[in-house]
């Protein structure tokens, strides 16, 4: 949800699928103004992390859930994401900093260097 509030460019990352690769799916990527990043053959590694967010996602939130509604699911699943995943759940890509105090850090380091 955040990277919508973004502007000018959105990162999406996808496999080596027909459908990824297809001219419709990158003419919507164009239009919403998103980079497409593209896993490397034989490389599994490049989607750890979007990988490791979604098995998390689908076990502390879908799994064994039933929502009522399609809005009821987004609520929830929004709630997750935006208040527990990205504000209080560390994580050890960021060096056991949740998202929200990494990105803190790393604006501050870019701002903290280039006011000299």
């Amino acid at each position: 949800m955040i990277a919508a509030l973004r502007e000018p460019e959105r990162h999406g990352d996808t496999d080596q699928g027909s459908q990824y690769a297809s001219a419709d799916y990158k003419a919507v990527l164009k239009r919403y103004r998103c980079i497409q990043s593209m896993s490397r053959r034989g490389n599994c590694w490049d989607n750890a992390v979007a990988e490791s967010f979604f098995a998390t996602l689908k076990k502390g939130v879908v799994h064994g859930e039933y929502f009522a509604t399609h809005r009821h699911a987004r609520q929830v699943i929004f709630e997750y994401i935006e208040v527990y995943y990205n504000r209080i759940r560390r994580h050890s890509t960021n060096g056991w900093l949740s998202p929200a105090a990494f990105e803190r850090l790393h604006y501050q380091s870019l701002e903290d260097s280039t006011a000299y």
